[in-house]
């Protein structure tokens, strides 16, 4: 049987409120964990139910010096930004934001959504840009739920939505400058998978509903928490205990580069820091016609 990653430590998710008041689970960065390069931030959106006329969203605010992937899978979100980018995403859709030298974004319900309201739930994932492209274009990559590569293994109980990276046979549609894996694993009640992930990469998992076992030890461990496995093996195992095990598999390769954060804002120095302000308050990141 292949070796699989043991576990270093495992991180709960701390409910927090964002942008205009939406509800979300965030495992980092918190006290326990500033960031797990090459990744900066991992929301859980909900899962939260909204009346009609409640839901939230997250207003007119900047970005630059990284990526943000968001991930739907219950609800509506409608995107704009300050270069004429703009689109809904609904369930299973993906939105791969390159926001590079800088954009003014905006994330509110899709206005449909919003007067009728339901469910929202989704992630929001930031990877780091390296140095050598913090500045380039802002771009977008957006993937319909139908267009996001899936397998199935043969027996039928192990499911893989791949966003990025490659499992099950099947590869990614998504372009990344960050060498990275994301793949949404959905397990049967007692089935297992042992995923292949390169030796070089940092590894977590986060399981949306279920309780796991987990690693090389199959350690048991509830939803919401984001399980770090150590880098001693190229494969990581997943198991579903006695109910249907839902798991994002996330990975990248370490940037290893300085990282100065101020809010929307990740660069190398603080001296870049202090000119992504000046820019955004000069008006060169644009701004959204609404």
């Amino acid at each position: 049987m292949t070796q699989s990653r043991t576990i270093r430590h495992t991180i709960p998710a701390i409910r927090t409120v964002e942008g205009g008041g939406f509800i979300v689970h965030r495992p980092f960065p918190t006290r326990m964990l500033m960031d797990f390069d090459p990744f900066l931030l991992l929301d859980e959106m909900g899962p939260v139910d909204y009346a009609p006329g409640e839901a939230k969203g997250a207003p007119d605010h900047p970005h630059r010096g990284f990526e943000t992937v968001t991930y739907m899978l219950e609800g509506s979100f409608a995107h704009k930004d300050s270069a004429g980018h703009c689109g809904v995403l609904g369930p299973g859709d993906v939105q791969w934001m390159t926001a590079g030298a800088g954009v003014v974004h905006s994330e509110m319900p899709d206005p449909a959504f919003a007067r009728a309201g339901g469910r929202v739930h989704g992630f929001q994932l930031w990877v780091n840009l390296p140095r050598r492209d913090k500045m380039i274009a802002p771009r977008y990559q957006e993937i319909p739920s139908q267009r996001i590569p899936t397998a199935t293994t043969s027996d039928g109980t192990v499911r893989v939505k791949v966003i990025a990276g490659e499992a099950l046979g099947v590869r990614a549609a998504i372009e990344t400058h960050t060498p990275i894996l994301y793949q949404h694993f959905t397990l049967e009640a007692g089935a297992s998978i042992v995923q292949p992930v390169p030796r070089a990469y940092r590894v977590f998992a986060y399981a949306l509903s279920g309780t796991g076992r987990y690693g090389d030890e199959q350690r048991e461990i509830g939803a919401q928490h984001m399980v770090i496995f150590s880098d001693d093996a190229d494969a990581v195992a997943l198991t579903a205990g006695s109910e249907p095990l839902d798991v994002l598999l996330i990975g990248g390769a370490p940037l290893n580069e300085p990282v100065v954060r101020h809010g929307p804002f990740v660069m190398n120095t603080e001296d870049e820091i202090r000119q992504a302000i000046v820019d955004y308050q000069a008006g060169r990141m644009g701004e959204i016609a609404h």
